[in-house]
Formats: structure tokens, sequence, C-alpha cells
């Protein structure tokens, strides 16, 4: 593997993704339509040797441009008590973004 690749850990939709350029993260909803651009906040930033913390002070910004919204798989949720007849049965679907990053500068 390559010592100079430069990638980021980013907060995406409540959890943390590695990201590089090019790659296409899915995340927890964000609000905007298809080919607008959002910024992530980035945590941690890899570029060849150097390492970057959000302690210290990181001023790089990561980019990306949303593709599409879309749907989660479903979750079927099913309660059931024995002997009295209770049965209860749900669904989720999460609400999900597909983002392309497209610079970590």
């Amino acid at each position: 593997m390559s010592n100079n690749v430069a990638y980021a850990i980013v907060k995406a939709g409540g959890r943390q993704e590695k990201v590089s350029v090019g790659s296409i993260v899915v995340m927890n909803r964000i609000e905007g339509e298809a080919g607008d651009k959002v910024e992530l906040e980035p945590i941690l930033l890899v570029d060849g040797d150097k390492v970057t913390t959000f302690a210290d002070g990181i001023s790089a910004t990561v980019t990306g441009e949303i593709i599409r919204a879309e749907r989660g798989p479903k979750i079927d949720i099913i309660k059931y008590k024995n002997k009295t007849g209770y049965r209860k049965r749900m669904g989720h679907r999460q609400q999900l973004t597909r983002v392309k990053i497209t610079s970590i500068a």
C-alpha cells in the first residue's frame, strides 16, 4: 500500500467514516437535492506520513456532492406475548443519503 494516499476520518450522520477523494459514502439523511455540495467535518487527516487530528486544529475541509437520497433495508419489528393473543408487527426503513467525496483540501 502506498504511503502518499490522502484520506480523512469524517463525521457523517452520527457515525465516523473513512473517506478519500472519489469514494462514495452512505450516511443518514442530510438536507439537499442531488448535485448539491456538502461539507463534512474532519476528525483525522492523513496525508502521506503527516497525521493531523481534530485536537491539533485541522484547517482542511472535506467536500462532497450529493448523488441521491435513498432508503435502507426494511427492518421488521415483531412483538408477541404468549397466551394473551397480543401480536404487533411494525417495520422501519432508515432515510439515507449517498454522497461522493470530491475534494480534501
